[in-house]
């Protein structure tokens, strides 16, 4: 696989709390110069971002993130906030607590609430795989497949597991044809990389692939 198709994949991410603006600035540089899908930024970056990005990459942000407790009020208000602020890409955590007591009535509605709020932005939906049973897992392709979003996501990375080769099978087997995947946490190599495309992931969340390229100087850039 040839390493800008990989590139082109991936979300360039970087979450961490401690974040600064040169760091997110660079995120951004390295981004633009190596064809990435987009950078994962914190909300707090996202106009600031916009602004200096000037439609050269998309802007993602996170929504209710880590956690997904947040209200679903909070969740729209913080996604009505990013989508105003620049951002072309909206990573969400839905409510774990809400799978685990069977209340996927409401956990629809959270997802669709948080898509209208989208405006049309791209919308992928983190369900935090390490915490879930493979039963609550399939139950999510359905629900996410129901929501009109366009992604279903493996995981935050912030939870103590990150994505797997047999949640990106299952997910490929359990979602409709129109939903997408997204692999994130824990993807540090090109095979890793290449290994969850193959199995069916259309993006990549991952600060790691950047960086291999950068120190092993892989491609013509």
């Amino acid at each position: 696989m040839e390493i800008k198709d990989i590139l082109s994949k991936v979300d360039h991410t970087l979450l961490s709390r401690d974040a600064t603006w040169d760091e997110i600035r660079a995120l951004i540089d390295d981004g633009i110069k190596f064809g990435t899908a987009s950078v994962c930024i914190p909300p707090s970056f996202v106009s600031q971002a916009a602004k200096y990005a000037d439609k050269k990459i998309a802007i993602c942000t996170v929504i209710g993130f880590p956690n997904g407790y947040n209200t679903t009020e909070v969740k729209v208000f913080e996604t009505e906030k990013a989508v105003n602020d620049g951002a072309d890409e909206i990573d969400m955590v839905i409510n774990i607590g809400l799978l685990k007591e069977k209340l996927y009535a409401d956990l629809l509605h959270e997802i669709k609430a948080v898509r209208s709020a989208c405006e049309g932005k791209t919308l992928k939906v983190i369900i935090e795989t390490c915490a879930l049973t493979d039963e609550e897992k399939i139950k999510m392709c359905e629900i996410v497949g129901a929501s009109g979003a366009d992604f279903i996501k493996t995981s935050t990375g912030f939870a103590g597991g990150g994505a797997t080769r047999e949640d990106v099978s299952l997910f490929k087997a359990h979602v409709p044809s129109h939903l997408k995947i997204k692999a994130a946490g824990g993807i540090r190599s090109i095979s890793d990389a290449e290994d969850f495309i193959d199995l069916g992931a259309e993006r990549l969340g991952t600060s790691a692939i950047v960086k291999i390229v950068k120190n092993e100087n892989l491609g013509d850039y």
